[in-house]
């Protein structure tokens, strides 16, 4: 008799009308150097070949599950249940125009292993063009082994930008003990601030990630299109950004299991970057009472 042992490894590929570049991505994640994982797409109620696309691999390969969603959730949403579905110990996210280098799974998950105290293992990136041509190699700037939890949340909240970690390999436990994603604008950033509290992020200096750069990427959207692209029952009104930002971080800070004195290093610092950016927190209150005051809320 063979006994089938459940997956170690869930990759969650969350997409939208992905049809362009689904297939490269499905193709370079069944290509790895590890065999012990599950792909589950989530597709969020797409109207283009993305549905035929993913049901035919999982015809040919029993490790692509395709879950169809009812109806668009966002991208936010999307993210969040794949995690939330996952039942191995390990989980990433891979967005659906992006290709991993096979060595990708196999790399992180050495790095996991390595220090028990890591939750997310990520590698270096290289930006690719819409045809796959390498851009320049990125410089993530989240290599955070530090021992505070305080040192790691600053660290990264200074070098964040395009938010590639967050498709590095994770403990499936500890990105549940966090909000995962919210349906606003820069929860990314808030979800991987949050997770540092809880461990190390690390990198590992190999290029195994090929983040694809294009028309259609979030990056080159307008702000509204990114807004419905997250939430696509957002509707016009005030939109207090940076506030937002401060809240979820006080709340991702007083829900961790903290020391005291650590809880009070890191509110004491959030304390003065707000009045560092105090300026720009006015600001966006001025912007607000104009909108409401005009009535021009979009």
């Amino acid at each position: 008799m063979t006994v089938r042992l459940r997956p170690r490894i869930t990759v969650g590929v969350p997409v939208y009308n992905g049809e362009r570049y689904l297939a490269s991505t499905l193709d370079s994640l069944l290509n790895q150097t590890v065999s012990d994982f599950i792909v589950l797409v989530g597709d969020n109620a797409s109207s283009d070949a993305t549905a035929d696309i993913i049901r035919s691999y999982a015809a040919r390969d029993p490790r692509v599950h395709h879950v169809r969603h009812a109806r668009n959730l966002g991208a936010a949403a999307n993210y969040t249940r794949l995690c939330e579905m996952a039942e191995t110990e390990f989980f990433r996210w891979s967005a659906a125009d992006d290709c991993s280098q096979p060595r990708f799974l196999e790399a992180c998950l050495e790095g996991l292993e390595r220090d028990p105290q890591a939750v997310l293992v990520y590698p270096r990136i290289m930006l690719i063009d819409a045809e796959g041509q390498p851009l320049e190699e990125y410089d993530e700037g989240l290599h955070l082994p530090h021992e505070r939890p305080s040192v790691r949340f600053f660290t990264l909240l200074q070098n964040i930008r395009l938010c590639n970690a967050l498709y590095g390999l994770a403990r499936t436990a500890a990105l549940r003990r966090t909000r995962l994603l919210g349906s606003y604008l820069g929860s990314d950033i808030v979800f991987q601030a949050e997770l540092s509290l809880y461990g190390k992020i690390l990198e590992i200096p190999e290029t195994l990630l090929l983040r694809r750069m294009h028309g259609g990427s979030f990056t080159s959207m307008t702000l509204q299109q990114q807004r419905e692209f997250i939430n696509p029952t957002w509707t016009r009104g005030v939109e207090f950004y940076r506030w937002r930002h401060c809240a979820e971080y006080v709340r991702s800070v007083m829900r961790a299991p903290l020391g005291a004195g650590e809880r009070v290093r890191l509110i004491a610092g959030l304390a003065r970057r707000m009045i560092w950016a105090r300026h720009d927190l006015l600001k966006e209150l001025g912007a607000a009472a104009s909108m409401l005051v005009t009535g021009n809320l979009g």
